[in-house]
C-alpha cells in the first residue's frame, strides 16, 4: 500500500483514511511520512499539525523516539498550552518507562478537566504496565462511574477481574454490557464462557442459555455452537437419575442439534482434508455416543 501511494497526495489521503476509519497502522504511518510527506509537508497546510500528531503516536508505537521527539517539539512550539500536546508528552514518558512523570502529566490534566476520558484510560494503562492490577481495577471502576456507556471500559474491567479469577464481578461487567447492547452476540458468548468456567450446575445451565441466545443472534457463531454443545453435554452427563430424566433428554437434544450445526459448518466452510486431519467431527460424535450410551443404560 505504501509503495503504491508514494506521491504526496496519495500519502496524505492514506493518512486521512486511517484517521477517519480509526485504523492504527503505525508502521505504515511512519513509512509514508519518512518516504514522502516529510519532504512535502509545506503542501499540507493546516492539516500538517494533525499529521504531526498522527506521526508522533505512530512513532511511539514503533519505538521511534527520535521521530516522536521531533513531532512533539514542533507541536509544543505551535500549541504550548494544548492538552492534546501534553497528553502526547505523557505517552512519550510511558514509552520511555518513566511512569511517575507520565502520571504527573496526566494528573495535571485531570485536575483541570476531570472529564478527559483518554487521560483517565492512560492512568489505567500505566497501572497495568506496572502489574498493579488492583490499582487498575480501582481506577477503572472510578472511570466507569463517570462514563458508564464506555463498553470498551467494561470489557477491560471484565478482563482484569478474570485475571484475578473474580468470576462473579466479571459476570457483572458483562451483564452491564448486555443491558446496554442487547443485540451483540459476542457479549452473550463471553458471559456464557465465564459461567461455563465457574462450572457449578446453575452456572452451567445459565451458560447453556446464553450460548443459545448468542446463536440466535448470530447463527454462524461457531464458538457459541461449541459452547452450547459442551454445556449441554456436561448437564446431560451430570443430571441425576431420579428427577432429571426429562431435563437430561432436553440437554442431549440440544447437544445433538449443536453437533449437527457444527458438522454442517465444517462441511461447507472447511476443506474435507483439513476436517479429517483435525478429527473435530469425530471427537464430537464420540461425545454424543457416550451421552446416548449413558442414557440407554
Amino acid at each position: 500500500m505504501a509503495r503504491r501511494l508514494l506521491n504526496w497526495e496519495g500519502s496524505r489521503d492514506c493518512l486521512r483514511r486511517l484517521r477517519e476509519d480509526h485504523v492504527r497502522d503505525s508502521e505504515l504511518v511512519v513509512r509514508l511520512w519518512e518516504e514522502c510527506l516529510m519532504n512535502h509537508r509545506e503542501k499540507l497546510g493546516d492539516e500538517l499539525w494533525t499529521v504531526y500528531e498522527q506521526v508522533c503516536i505512530a512513532a511511539l508505537d514503533c519505538q521511534r523516539l527520535d521521530l516522536s521527539e521531533i513531532c512533539l517539539e514542533l507541536l509544543h512550539n505551535k500549541f504550548p498550552d494544548s492538552v492534546r500536546v501534553k497528553r502526547l508528552l505523557g505517552m512519550r514518558y510511558e514509552a520511555e518507562k518513566k511512569f511517575v512523570k507520565a502520571e504527573e502529566v496526566y494528573q495535571a490534566i485531570i485536575d483541570k478537566d476531570e472529564s478527559n476520558m483518554f487521560v483517565r484510560k492512560r492512568l489505567v494503562t500505566i497501572a497495568k504496565e506496572q502489574n498493579e492490577v488492583t490499582k487498575a481495577i480501582d481506577l477503572l471502576n472510578k472511570y466507569l462511574e463517570q462514563f458508564m456507556t464506555d463498553f470498551e471500559g467494561w470489557l477491560e474491567l471484565c478482563d482484569l477481574y478474570l485475571s484475578q479469577l473474580d468470576y462473579s464481578k466479571a459476570c457483572y461487567c458483562m451483564e452491564e454490557l448486555i443491558m446496554s447492547n442487547p443485540h451483540n452476540h459476542l457479549f452473550y458468548q463471553k458471559f456464557a464462557e465465564i459461567k461455563y468456567t465457574m462450572g457449578d450446575p446453575d452456572s452451567m445451565a445459565m451458560a447453556r442459555s446464553y450460548y443459545a441466545q448468542a446463536i440466535k443472534l448470530n447463527p454462524r457463531n461457531v464458538r457459541a455452537l461449541y459452547g452450547l454443545f459442551l454445556s449441554s453435554s456436561n448437564l446431560a452427563l451430570t443430571a441425576s437419575k431420579g428427577g432429571g430424566g426429562k431435563e437430561k433428554q432436553n440437554n442431549i437434544k440440544n447437544a445433538a442439534w449443536a453437533a449437527q450445526q457444527l458438522n454442517e459448518r465444517y462441511q461447507t466452510d472447511q476443506p474435507k482434508e483439513m476436517t479429517e486431519e483435525t478429527r473435530v467431527v469425530e471427537a464430537i460424535e464420540k461425545v454424543l455416543e457416550s451421552l446416548t450410551e449413558k442414557t440407554s443404560s
